[in-house]
């Protein structure tokens, strides 16, 4: 089974404008990103999705396959099923934000891994809620079945059995490209939550556990505070 982790990447961030192309230790963010995802054991094929020729050129600088995409996705995935649609049938698609630049590589494989239970069309990853996150509306919640599969995502805090979910999303490409035609669901739109779709259209998403949530870069605090993790690691 072939897999493709796309990177989405656009310079709108409300917060952050440009983010993905912030300097971190000599290279922009979205170059660790796809070093990172490329490290993954289990990925075949890592491509940037930008509809920004600025992006675009950074990307090819530093050798990255690039797919340029149109304007108007309400969301990264509707983002990465355009790309997604010339795959061929049958490929797994790993949608991995480009705002986190030190995303652990075992997580991805983590996530493929997933797809070994030939029932499974969608999966994610959770990790532990640490106590600071659980009042953090950025910090995103979900709980799950007996089964592992996600019950409600949210921004709020869910309960004592909440964790923290990570904006890491894999489909077999038909199921992608048949959620991604159905237009964005209110309660979608209300949290700010692309994946509540999925769920809400009655597909059920499988949760993987992961050790721990990467630092995502929402703001100019969070960027200098990767940063600083990365001048540690030096």
């Amino acid at each position: 089974m072939p897999v493709v982790a796309v990177i989405p990447a656009r310079l709108g961030s409300a917060r952050l404008p440009r983010k993905v192309l912030a300097d971190i230790h000599g290279r922009p963010m979205i170059q660790w990103v796809w070093e990172r995802a490329g490290m993954a054991r289990r990925v075949h094929r890592v491509i940037v999705a930008t509809d920004a020729p600025e992006v675009a050129a950074a990307c090819r600088r530093f050798g990255a396959e690039v797919a340029l995409t149109r304007p108007d996705h309400p969301s990264g995935s509707d983002r990465v099923a355009e790309v997604a649609r010339g795959f061929a049938a049958g490929t797994l698609v790993i949608n991995v934000q480009g705002d986190e630049p030190l995303i652990e590589p075992a997580a991805l494989d983590a996530v493929v891994a997933a797809f070994d239970d030939p029932g499974v069309e969608m999966a994610s990853a959770m990790a532990p809620l640490a106590d600071r996150e659980r009042d953090d509306p950025h910090a995103v919640k979900v709980i799950v079945d007996p089964y592992g599969d996600a019950i409600d995502f949210h921004r709020v805090h869910l309960g004592p059995t909440s964790q923290r979910h990570l904006g890491l999303y894999a489909w077999r490409r038909e199921r992608l490209l048949a959620l991604t035609a159905l237009p964005p669901h209110p309660v979608e739109l209300e949290r700010r939550l692309e994946q509540l779709r999925a769920l809400r259209a009655g597909v059920r998403i499988r949760m993987v556990s992961v050790p721990r949530a990467a630092p995502g870069v929402d703001t100019l605090a969070d960027l200098e505070r990767v940063r600083a993790m990365v001048r540690q690691r030096a």
